[in-house]
């Protein structure tokens, strides 16, 4: 054992018990039992109550047999003496385990060490090996010692708290009934067992220094702090065993035999060196006495009667009969005066009894009572408690002792009045025998008592400290008059009402009564008294009042002529006196000798009482504002003059230092601190001025220099220094010392400074402590001094002041003196860096020394000036610079840095620093550490120096690196701070926390700061990096740790993703740039640079830089090395063999036990699962369960090891997953993202070419890992240049097998699927890409007569000449890779089968990426490209694009029905994005299906019927999207899918026919959202809105819903040719179904480009279907009734359209035209030719409808129409000068007459030129855009083509009109119109006009299918005009 437990370093507070189920069973269940009894009890967690039950049957046995260890053992001996070669079972692990020699060794030693089982050691040594880390720098022997003993500690600490809540007389802890009544009962149990026996045992086994010994023999302990921690472990258990006993008793009393017990135990007991009792014997006192205890009885608490019935001193007679005789035997005991305080209690409880019950029965023992006191009383009980009792460390850190000794003491005075009597007359005679020895000369009698001056000094000692504010000496005042507070009301006639109790009248009695006729030898213990009994505000006021009333008239009249002696006026008459006796004999100021005259005046007994009397007037001003202004106000006592002029005399020092604290008590008020400032400076106390002529120093400083020094005591300095900062905090003078000196401060800190603070470690000292409290005084004024400065501009500015004639310079303030002194390398500066050191060395001793806490506290104001400096120096620096004073200062972190004279090293920041490894002992000065360190490791230069300091001596730096992890650590910080929490007693934790809390925070910011730092830094030597080399080569984590490191890679490279395409968006090329040099690089790093070296060519060069094939020096990709270090294998753990429990069962457990952890993943909740298992064996019934109870845990024990495996390996896949996801994005924003330029062609290819190479070679490897980076690169390899092609071939051959299909294999993870599906939608979309964008590249050598997009896929170019040839390679790409693509993709469909939505979502997004490829890219619409004729089209050869397509088209249907039963039925149903894709890919797959097999599929199975149907239902959802707030508008999206799709079936003549048989029109007429149509916003006129928002209007919303509805109509019109008047029916009937919203269209309010589009198809659809002939094909019962009223419908269409005509085609247009221009902005030209193009769509329909009707009604004349006038009026004022004007033409039929065609006819012959020639202008620019400047280039792309052709319609409606014969069958039309007509026509169809219509048709109409057409038409027209003239 030697060896492994020879080394300490850092024990953490708290130790944890690890989850690990290696738990040492003498260490890991105790800990376990505390937390849940702190859960239960402290914390109060209502959930921890049953875990406590459970707990406390489970270790009963643990506490019965109380620190019992298990025995050694002669099998176990051998078992692990062979364990290294055979192993041994470890509980809570699976199998066996071979252990180290030298771990069986320490086992041994560690069994004989502590007699415990060698399997109990040998799992200590375990759980030390296993908390090792929480220890920095102990071995496990070392460790495993702590464990031992934290784990009694634990046991000891939980029975205590579970006895401290039983119930009972003292105190409640308001727990649940439920909780109390069950830890009574446990504790009840433990008592019948012996418990107290069993404590008093082991309190006197347990032996500090045996255990020690034991111990050092086996080298069990190492250095002072793990010594610290044993010992204070073991004083932990002593003291929790000994306050279990004393909680015990407060509560409940203890039984006959314990109590015997435990009065046998106390007979031995003896006291520490001081004479005090140790804190375990003092709570073994106090259980006694509360043993005795019955005041509680005098309450009267509900229960009194049930308390007095349990308490056997009322109850039981042996009781009381076996106490009282063991307590009257005369064998003295080892401490009489314990035996004499016990015997006083036991005195006090009969008094107590025989107050309460029938006497009669027990009064021979109650009538024992005062001889018992007696006894006690004899035996100095008052002395014995006051030294040994109160005089004890312990005593006031708890309340009840405090309470206890109050009851006794207060018992003792109110039930026995007749003994304090007798002890006040024993003094009085005492006085006089002594009075008449002193006049006799003779010396004082030695037998004489002092029991009445010991009284009163215990009770000056037990109230003079007061910690938790109880007040308790109140009892001793009895108010004369009520105080004026609200806690004593008023009452009638102003008499107070509420009388006080009778207890507290006795010991007010006792309190006047002691001070009248005082004799002198009480006089003095008298005062002390009172100076006990006046600490506290209200205990203050009434001693006050006290002295107060003693000193009046009244008083005098009782004591004499001289009044009393205790008395205001007595005390301050008797200092007037001494000081006008004592200034006579003060010598002159030239007197050398007056220093060393006898001290005349004062004896030494009347100093005493003067010392008394200015002890009690400093404490009484101190808790009393009222008294301290009362007595400075007093006109005749002027205390504050009177100590000044005594200050001046000749007295002792410490009479001298008693008055300087009573005036530092008065000094409290700022209104006395004020005018005491100046009467220091007017007596000279500190002589600031120096007479002309006067030889000799006088004040302060010669009585600290002459005679402290000489004493070797300084209790004047030490109150000079406490009046100096109580005056400095209430009040500061800035010119103090004005007219008499240079006015300032100065002169006070020169002396505190050089005479006292420099000069307190040469001192010699009596008192070993008082060398520090000298250092605290001192420091605390500094401290203060430099709190309150705030430098200012002035201090650094030489102010003067004019003193007798003469200009001097004023002082400077303190604070800046105190700055520059710290600024520079001072003596003050050296010996507070000096203080620190030795202070760090104390505390690193571990060991107690006299002035402990005032060292500490000296330390802390050191390191407070030293953070002030800091703090305020930047400031101070500042202004010296601006003031040009001529003054040296350095910065203080550069002080710090210099080297200390005593080591000869720079250590002063180190030693600071250790201050942190005292984090919890003392936590104020690791605070204060932390905050110096944090503030000067801002500069990287000091970061250098710091780590290397540091570093520099192993131990030390051991040590810091503990320190800094201890307060990072401290648990309290986060549990105390509470704001809401108000508890008074946790104030003192609260303040503890706080300070951890805040020291944590600096800790962090040091490391924050230090990160910023160039390395080596602070923050990289805490981090644990390796300081020796680059920060990039550390490997900060063991290799197992594979899952975090995963986890920490992920998110690195997802950090590294968006970096680069934020830089990429902003264009930070030169950030984009390194970080692609870091991942792409394959030639070595260059060494470290420091920033700003590079230079401009780092930013210049390119990444091809760094990739030159050089095989001598090429390095691994960082981005391929990222992959290796995924492992792609998993092991997997071997399935559960179990014995006892059923494993299907035990599967359905784990399962239900399962949970999302805060990652997401879902692992198994080992904590729940054991609870479950271990309750299920708990139930077990019968002997047979009993016996196999082991093997069952053993079994519960190897289920949990497996859950604990399988939760691993969750976590473990679900890291390489995340990792995966994160390089795949990595990969796709290097290729996709980042600017193209910075990764040249040829390096792009080298780059790809070693990720498609190391990707092969992994799938080699493992499959299923492969599937997912296939399905990446695949797709992303298509968009490289032709250099890739021999790899694609390559990779096509070998990747036909199975590859892909690994990952559709139903062992591979499900949950791998999205991923996959994710990659290949991205990748898919960058292929599809890429093959357009490779299209669109133009080539420098056009092929005549052949498209050249065509020649991209097959490959049939040459590049420019001079450039070597290269194949293209996309043929070979059409016909092997890319179809592979499709079926693997088609495969992944189907195998994800009915669930997988998500899945199949992504897969049909890449499908229909897939499919663009084959689609023939569009051509710009020039005339040039018409030039071919129809059957030139019909007969051209396949090109690639149809050839691709056709393939596709094969692939597609061979995978039949299941594909098509896949897709249409996630089209149908499932979530909308789902069935918006499957639309969109039924959509592109019909538009291609020649065969139309998808399409009979979708009419067969029903699956067109189902869309169709789903409109009804849509209905209901698309009104809700038109208010003005709408919910989601999902559903609009989805019903756009779906139109789109029912679109492009009707484009086909069977498709148009399948959707009416399916009643698709029916179902659009039934649906009454297009009914729904919102009012217009007119401030949106022509288009124009607000900023624009994402959720359109509801205008727009409606016109989305409408359009779609229209078009599809006018598809299914158009594409029914069979069935043309049936399909015509239904539309009708649908206008008509929506006649009002129609008609409301046709109306046109506004003039929108919405608005215009929405006309454009209604007229399209109104021409086709608004017949008269379509009435007959109508489906509905025609009476005469509805056929009138169908055909009003149908003339009203007609009206408004021929409206629309005059509106569009008329003047109107030329206004809106003009509107338009007057409101629109920004996309001005844009949206006029929008506008423009939807107005000519209107007209052409107006007309090709105006031509259905003509012909309609031709044949028959049946219904004959008259739809224009004979007039082209119109057209003649129109070609007029004024065009703006309107001409009003409303002929008396209201009809448009002809001139508007003939207007129409003019203006689309103009429009068609203008646009002709510009079209021209953009055909030659396309063509030589090489050649353009870039400001033309610019303008090319906008579309070329602008105008609208529909005009020849136009043109074929105006021949077929204007051909009518307007004389038959119409009478309102006469003869005179008709040759009207005739004329007018001639001279507008002039020959200019019919040459433009010839020129049309040459340029426009010889490639259309009417040719020649014009010409015929204008030829006949010529002809019907010449008839008419002739």
């Amino acid at each position: 054992m030697a060896a492994p437990l020879a080394v300490n370093s850092e024990r953490k507070k708290n130790l944890f018990l690890s989850f690990c189920l290696l738990a040492a069973s003498l260490w890991g269940p105790y800990k376990d039992i505390l937390q849940t009894v702190m859960n239960a009890i402290c914390k109060r967690q209502p959930e921890a109550i049953h875990r406590l039950d459970q707990v406390l049957k489970k270790h009963r046995s643990d506490f019965i047999s109380l620190f019992r260890n298990p025995p050694k053992n002669v099998q176990q001996h051998e078992k692990i003496q062979k364990a290294s070669t055979e192993g041994v079972a470890i509980q809570g692990q699976q199998g066996t385990r071979l252990l180290p020699e030298q771990l069986i060794r320490e086992a041994f030693i560690l069994s004989d060490l502590f007699d415990i089982g060698e399997l109990a050691a040998v799992e200590l040594l375990l759980a030390g090996e296993h908390q090792q880390p929480h220890f920095p720098g102990l071995t496990r022997g070392l460790v495993a010692v702590l464990l031992y003993w934290d784990g009694k500690r634990c046991i000891a600490n939980s029975l205590r708290t579970l006895i401290q809540s039983r119930q009972g007389k003292t105190w409640t802890l308001e727990l649940s009934q439920e909780l109390v009544s069950m830890t009574t009962r446990f504790t009840d149990d433990l008592m019948e067992q012996g418990l107290t026996q069993k404590i008093l045992t082991l309190v006197s086994q347990i032996d500090l220094n045996n255990e020690f010994d034991k111990l050092q023999r086996e080298r069990g302990l190492g250095s002072e702090k793990h010594r610290k921690e044993v010992s204070d472990l073991i004083k932990e258990c002593r003291q929790s065993l000994a306050e279990s006993l004393f909680v015990w008793t407060c509560q409940s009393p203890l039984s006959k035999d314990d109590t015997l017990i435990l009065i046998s135990y106390l007979e031995k007991v003896t006291v520490e060196a001081d004479g005090s009792l140790d804190a375990v014997n003092l709570s073994l006192l106090m259980a006694l006495l509360y043993c005795f205890d019955v005041s509680f009885l005098e309450q009267g608490t509900e229960d009194r009667e049930d308390l007095m019935h349990r308490l056997p001193l009322l109850a039981e007679r042996q009781y009381i009969a076996a106490i009282h005789t063991r307590l009257q035997e005369s064998q003295p005991w080892k401490l009489p005066g314990l035996q004499a305080t016990v015997r006083l209690a036991w005195a006090l409880a009969l008094r107590g009894i025989s107050q309460f019950s029938d006497v009669t029965a027990l009064a021979e023992f109650t009538e024992a009572d005062e001889a018992t006191a007696e006894l006690a009383v004899a035996d100095n009980v008052f002395l014995f408690l006051t030294e040994s009792v109160v005089g004890s460390e312990n005593f006031y850190q708890e309340e009840f002792y405090i309470r206890k000794i109050h009851n006794l003491v207060t018992d003792f005075l109110a039930l026995m009045p007749m003994k304090v009597k007798q002890l006040r007359n024993r003094a009085d005679e005492d006085a006089r025998m002594i009075h008449m020895s002193i006049q006799m000369g003779n010396d004082p009698p030695i037998s004489l008592r002092r029991d009445l001056e010991h009284l009163m000094l215990l009770i000056a000692e037990l109230y003079r400290k007061d910690p938790f504010n109880l007040e308790l000496a109140l009892e001793y005042w009895c108010p004369s008059e009520p105080l004026q507070t609200s806690t004593i009301m008023g009452s009638y006639l102003g008499v107070a009402h509420q009388r006080p109790p009778q207890r507290q009248v006795v010991l007010s009695k006792f309190v006047r009564q002691m001070g009248d006729l005082l004799p002198s030898t009480i006089y003095i213990p008298y005062l002390k008294m009172l100076r006990g009994l006046a600490s506290g505000p209200q205990c203050a006021h009434y001693c006050f009042s006290l002295l107060k009333v003693n000193g009046s008239s009244h008083a005098e009249n009782i004591q004499g002529a001289g009044g009393s002696p205790v008395s205001w006026e007595h005390f301050f008459h008797s200092l007037m006196l001494y000081h006008e006796h004592l200034r006579k004999d003060l010598p002159s100021a030239d007197s050398v000798q007056y220093r060393h005259l006898p001290l005349r005046g004062i004896t030494q007994k009347e100093q005493d009482g003067l010392i008394a009397f200015l002890q009690l007037t400093t404490v009484i001003v101190n808790w009393s504002e009222n008294a301290r202004l009362a007595l400075c106000e007093h006109p005749q006592w002027t205390p504050v003059v009177v100590i000044l002029g005594l200050l001046q005399c000749s007295i002792p020092p410490v009479l001298k230092a008693e008055l300087l604290e009573t005036l530092t008590a008065f000094g409290k008020s700022p209104e006395i601190a004020a005018s005491l400032w100046q009467s220091l400076e007017y007596t000279q106390i500190l002589q600031t001025v120096r007479a002309p002529g006067q030889r000799q120093a006088i004040g302060i400083e010669v009585e600290l220099n002459e005679i402290e020094s000489r004493c070797e005591e300084y209790p004047l300095t030490r109150a000079f220094c406490r009046l100096i900062s109580t005056l400095v905090e209430s009040s500061f003078p800035s010119n103090l010392g004005a007219g008499l000196r240079p006015p300032g401060f100065d002169p006070y800190l020169q002396f505190l400074r050089d005479s006292v603070f420099l000069r307190f470690r040469t001192r010699a000292y009596r008192r070993a402590a008082e060398k520090w409290e000298v250092a605290e005084v001192v420091l605390e004024v500094f401290y203060k001094l430099l709190r309150d400065y705030e430098p200012q501009l002035e201090d650094f500015m030489d102010q003067y002041v004019e003193l007798q004639g003469d200009e001097i310079i004023v002082y400077k303030p303190p604070g800046f003196n105190l700055m520059y002194h710290l600024l520079n390398e001072s003596p003050m500066l050296e010996l507070s860096l000096s203080l620190l050191e030795e202070g760090v060395k104390q505390l690193d001793t571990y060991a107690p020394f006299p002035g402990k806490k005032h060292l500490e506290k000296a330390v802390q104001y050191c390191l407070a000036l030293l953070n002030l400096t800091l703090q305020k120096e930047n400031l101070f620096m500042d202004l010296l610079r601006e003031s040009h004073l001529s003054l040296i200062v350095t910065p203080l972190e550069q002080l710090l840095q210099g080297i200390n004279p005593r080591t000869k090293k720079a250590d002063h920041v180190v030693n600071i620093a250790r201050y942190l490894y005292h984090g919890n002992s003392n936590p104020e000065l690791a605070f204060e550490s932390a905050k110096i360190l944090c503030c000067i490791s801002c500069n990287s230069n000091i970061q250098i120096k710091l780590v290397g300091d540091f570093t520099h001596d192993q131990s030390t730096s051991q040590k810091l690196m503990a320190g800094f992890v201890e307060c990072l650590d401290n648990e309290d910080a986060e549990e105390l701070i509470n704001p809401g929490d108000v508890n008074p007693e946790l104030e003192p934790e609260k303040k503890r926390a706080r300070i951890h809390h805040e020291t944590r925070i600096h800790i962090l910011n040091l490391l924050i700061t230090s990160l910023e730092c160039s390395p080596p830094s602070l923050a990289l030597y805490l981090l644990g990096y390796e300081l020796k080399k680059p920060v990039s080569t550390t490997n900060l984590q063991d290799p197992e740790h594979e899952i975090s490191t995963l986890n920490q890679m992920s998110w690195l490279m997802k950090t590294a993703a968006i970096e680069m395409r934020v830089t990429s968006l902003n264009r930070q090329r030169s950030h984009t740039q390194r970080l692609l040099h870091l991942l792409l690089d394959d030639m070595p790093v260059k060494p470290y640079l420091a920033d700003g070296e590079g230079g401009m060519e780092d930013e210049s060069r390119s990444v091809s830089g760094f990739l030159h094939f050089d095989t001598a020096s090429k390095v691994r990709r960082k981005i391929l090395s990222i992959l290796d270090s995924i492992d792609f294998s998993q092991d997997i753990p071997e399935p559960l063999q179990l014995d006892f429990f059923d494993r299907v069962q035990i599967e359905q457990v784990i399962a239900n036990c399962e949970h999302k952890n805060a990652r997401g993943q879902v692992v198994c909740n080992v904590k729940h699962l054991h609870r479950v298992l271990v309750a299920e064996v708990n139930a077990l019934q019968g002997m047979a369960a009993i016996g196999q109870r082991p093997l069952l845990m053993e079994e519960i024990n190897t289920i949990l090891q497996y859950v604990v495996e399988r939760n691993k390996l969750l976590q473990c896949l679900h890291a390489k997953k995340h990792a995966l996801e994160s390089w795949r994005q990595l990969v796709e924003i290097i290729l996709t993202a980042c600017p193209q330029d910075l990764i040249q062609a040829e390096d792009r290819q080298l780059i790809i070419r070693d990720l498609l190479q190391d990707v092969h070679d992994k799938a080699k490897q493992n499959f299923s890992a492969f599937s997912i980076l296939f399905s990446f690169l695949i797709v992303t390899l298509m968009k490289l240049e032709p250099f890739i092609d021999k790899f694609l071939r390559h990779f096509s051959v070998n990747w036909n097998d199975d590859s892909l299909e690994k990952i559709l294999d139903d062992d591979a993870a499900q949950e791998l699927m999205p991923v996959v599906a994710g990659a290949v939608f991205t990748l898919t979309a960058h292929l599809s890409q890429s093959v357009k964008t490779e299209q669109k590249q133009p080539l420098s050598v056009p092929v005549t007569g052949q498209s050249q997009y065509a020649l991209m896929l097959d490959g049939s170019f040459t590049s420019s000449p001079g450039s070597e040839s290269i194949s293209v390679g996309f043929a070979s790409i059409g016909d092997s890779s890319l179809h592979i693509i499709l079926k693997k993709l088609l495969d992944f469909i189907l195998k994800t089968g009915g669930g997988f939505q998500r899945v199949r979502t992504h897969l049909y997004g890449s499908l229909l990426y897939y499919l663009q490829i084959a689609q023939r890219p569009d051509e710009p619409d020039t005339l040039e490209a018409a030039k071919k004729t129809m059957w030139e089209r019909l007969t051209a050869p396949e090109d690639v694009f149809s050839k691709l397509q056709r393939e596709n088209m094969a692939i597609i249907e061979s995978y039949g029905a299941a594909l098509m039963e896949v897709v249409c039925r996630d089209a149908c149903d499932g979530h909308e994005i789902g069935r918006m894709l499957a639309l969109a890919l039924l959509d592109r797959i019909v538009s291609v299906d020649k065969h139309q097999q998808w399409l009979l599929y979708l009419s067969n199975s029903g699956y067109l019927k189902v869309l169709v149907d789903s409109l009804a239902d849509d209905d209901l959802t698309l009104q809700s999207l038109l208010t003005p707030q709408p919910p989601l508008l999902k559903a609009l999206y989805t019903y756009e899918s779906k139109m789109a799709f029912l679109t492009r079936v009707a484009k086909s003549q069977q498709g148009a026919l399948e959707l009416l048989r399916s009643g698709v029109i029916v179902r659009l007429a039934q649906c009454q959202v297009y009914d729904m149509r919102p009012e217009t916003d007119h401030q949106g006129m022509y288009g124009m809105r607000d900023s624009p928002v994402f959720i359109p209007a509801p205008v727009e919303r409606y016109r989305q819903i409408l359009l779609p509805a229209l078009q599809l109509c006018q598809v299914i019109l158009t594409s029914s040719m069979a069935q043309h008047l049936q399909a015509a029916g239904q539309v009708l009937q649908f206008l008509i179904s929506h006649s009002d919203t129609i008609q409301a269209i046709l109306r046109c309010q506004d003039v929108s480009v919405g608005s215009l589009q929405e006309l454009a198809f209604l007229t399209g659809i109104i021409s086709k279907a608004a017949l008269p002939g379509v009435l007959n094909e109508l489906d509905v019962d025609v009476n005469e009734g509805t056929q009138m009223e169908l055909q009003g419908h149908i003339g009203r269409f007609q009206r408004q359209c021929l409206g629309l005509l005059s509106r569009f085609g008329g003047s109107d247009r030329l206004r809106q035209f003009k509107l338009q221009d007057d409101n629109a902005e920004g996309d001005r030209v844009n949206r006029r030719d929008e506008i423009e193009l939807a107005m000519q769509q209107i007209c052409a329909n107006v007309m090709e409808y105006c031509e259905s009707l003509m012909l309609q009604s031709a044949p028959s004349f049946e219904h004959t129409v008259c739809l224009f006038t004979p007039s082209l009026s119109e057209s003649t004022n129109r070609d007029g000068p004024r065009q703006d004007t309107q001409v009003p033409v409303v002929p008396y039929w209201r009809l448009p007459g002809l001139g508007i065609i003939i207007y129409l006819l003019k203006q689309s012959t103009n429009d068609f030129f203008s646009y002709y020639d510009s079209h021209r202008q953009s055909v030659n620019k396309l063509q030589n855009v090489e050649q353009l400047p870039p400001d033309e280039i610019k303008e090319v792309p906008v579309p070329l083509t602008l105008t609208s052709f529909k005009r020849g319609r136009l043109q074929d409606s105006f021949g077929s009109e204007s051909s009518l014969d307007f004389s038959s069958g119409l009478n309102r039309v006469s003869q005179h119109d008709i040759d009207q007509l005739q004329i007018e026509t001639t001279n507008s169809f002039g020959e200019s006009l019919q040459k433009k219509l010839l020129d049309i048709e040459g340029l426009y109409s010889k490639v259309r299918s009417r040719y020649t057409f014009i010409q015929a038409l204008v030829r006949r027209i010529r002809g019907l005009l010449r008839i008419s003239r002739t």
